[in-house]
């Protein structure tokens, strides 16, 4: 088992009983450009892997004994350092990924090959992105291989390209901030996972997250975090260099009282008379009132100004109490002034009741089936996570009928000619509870206390993610995005306990376009536990796999 995540296209591995040689593991690894070109590529790579060949070296005993035992005159000489070459060259898949390119341009080649012989490991492909994913493939042989207890690596090959163009992550600093190194460890996560998008929900009622010079007053509460434009920039470099892209989300119109609450001047809608009392409301920004526009030009002009990528997400979701003319004048300015300081404009599903066109990005993540609302009591009950949060029947039923709209919008945006971002809440909001069937009872604590009010879910469940049962055509689908929102995160550790296992999943689905077999997955899955122990990170150990 050769515990590449994710599964690649195409391998080649010799019988069990072959005579030829294998590549020795426990040894001191080194990344080197053979190409011209690939110095900073190779620098990145020694930085981004550093952890894992480190775990690989002998102990300095074990060198000791090897060399005596050899007869060598220096400590370390019984075993040649282990190689990760990379080559720039031609490779047997062609690219072929479906979607929208992260970077905006037509979409890059990231086919790559990686073989194995008793010398190291050789990276070959086109670009340096698809050097990049083929070194992070090595590392995966060496470091699956090692957890499964072997010597050597078989001598062998795989060849490999994604299915999707964007495969992205969205994480929630607005509800649970985020430190600069805390989002630097995410990029450096999923690098090793092979997503290419970074996108960061920077807005919302809880808070405003990044310092936009024309409106201060929007970060200037000491006891706030946020990020400077100097330490946005600063992550956008680090990211491009791991080949992932940042998109920043200001959601509007709803989600958005931390604009007037900075700036109370700002114009808002009035509570609607439709609304029942009691019901939870916070008031939209009003795109009609002269200073809600020049606010929104100013803060989405800015924000594109201290982007690097292409595009700017502009939210669009729940815009609760927001009637059709307030809620397409906000698209539509949001829209317009992305546009005019060339960025594309991304949004949430909601996006499309204001119009969408061919090209345009809108992301799928609910529709009422997929949020399994009980109709009778009998059913409440039996969702204790609902209970527990105060849902009543009342509650469920309002739901059902501010989502009604939802069934249409898939349909709506194929129609128009627009680009479906998938990210069901079904399968890929990463903030679902773990069952608690699968939780060891180490981390039934914290398992307990995170997530949102959805149905707790399997690991196996999330893995179970099939792209194609949606139906879409290829001139249709934009990518696979997995959401994590913050509501009830602490720290970085009920963060990494979310995204890990069920993240390797998601990237699975992006990359190869299919569900895997869960068998099958659940063992390469098993040999990864090493890597995010020699990065520190806390994870849910899933009583569904046997961990090595």
């Amino acid at each position: 088992m050769n515990g590449v995540l994710p599964a690649p296209v195409r391998e080649e591995w010799p019988p069990r009983r072959s005579s030829r040689a294998g590549c020795p593991i426990a040894r001191r690894w080194t990344v080197r450009a053979d190409t011209p070109g690939l110095d900073r590529t190779a620098q990145v790579l020694r930085e981004l892997l550093a952890p894992h060949l480190a775990g690989l070296a002998p102990s300095p005993e074990a060198e000791t004994a090897e060399a005596e035992a050899a007869g060598a005159k220096t400590v370390g000489a019984a075993e040649a350092p282990g190689v990760i070459r990379l080559v720039l060259g031609d490779v047997p898949l062609r690219a072929d990924a479906l979607g929208v390119a992260p970077t905006g341009e037509s979409c890059p080649d990231e086919s790559y090959r990686v073989e194995a012989d008793e010398f190291g490991l050789f990276c070959l492909a086109r670009t340096p992105v698809g050097v990049f994913r083929a070194a992070v493939s090595a590392l995966h042989l060496l470091t699956a291989a090692a957890a499964d207890g072997a010597d050597t690596l078989p001598c062998g090959s795989i060849d490999d390209g994604p299915r999707y163009a964007w495969r992205g992550l969205m994480l929630d600093p607005a509800r649970s901030f985020l430190s600069p190194d805390e989002l630097r460890r995410v990029v450096d996560l999923a690098a090793l996972y092979k997503l290419n998008v970074l996108h960061l929900h920077l807005t919302d009622n809880e808070g405003w997250r990044l310092e936009i010079a024309s409106r201060p007053g929007l970060t200037a509460d000491a006891a706030q975090p946020y990020y400077s434009a100097a330490e946005y920039r600063a992550l956008q470099t680090y990211a491009a260099e791991r080949h992932v892209v940042i998109v920043p989300e200001i959601d509007l119109p709803g989600h958005s009282a931390a604009a007037p609450r900075a700036y109370p001047g700002l114009g808002t809608l009035p509570r609607p008379s439709s609304l029942p009392e009691g019901a939870p409301f916070t008031p939209p920004l009003d795109a009609h009132d002269p200073g809600t526009r020049a606010f929104l030009v100013d803060v989405l002009t800015e924000v594109a100004r201290l982007t690097e990528g292409p595009y700017l997400h502009f939210g669009g979701d729940e815009a609760v109490g927001a009637d059709a003319d307030a809620f397409t004048e906000a698209v539509t300015l949001a829209r317009d002034v992305i546009r005019r300081a060339g960025k594309r404009p991304v949004g949430w599903q909601e996006s499309s009741r204001a119009g969408i066109g061919s090209g345009d990005i809108a992301q799928f993540w609910v529709d009422v089936a997929m949020m399994e609302l009980p109709e009778t009591e009998q059913e409440l009950h039996a969702r204790p996570e609902l209970v527990d949060a105060g849902y009543t029947l009342r509650t469920c039923d309002l739901l059902r009928r501010f989502f009604a709209p939802t069934d249409g919008d898939l349909a709506r945006i194929v129609a128009g000619g627009g680009r479906v971002l998938l990210s069901p809440q079904s399968h890929l909001y990463l903030d679902r509870p773990y069952d608690a069937a699968v939780v060891p009872p180490e981390q039934a604590e914290r398992a307990r206390r995170l997530g949102f009010a959805y149905r707790p879910r399997s690991v196996a469940h999330t893995a179970g993610f099939d792209p194609a049962a949606y139906g879409l055509r290829p001139e249709n689908v934009a990518g696979i995005e997995a959401t994590l929102f913050g509501e009830t995160l602490c720290c970085f550790e009920d963060l990494t306990t979310l995204l890990l296992p069920r993240l390797a999943g998601v990237a699975e689905a992006a990359w190869t376009g299919a569900a895997p077999s869960w068998d099958e997955y659940r063992g390469r899955l098993a040999l990864h536990s090493r890597l995010w122990r020699e990065r520190g990170l806390t994870w849910l150990p899933t009583t569904e796999v046997d961990w090595r």
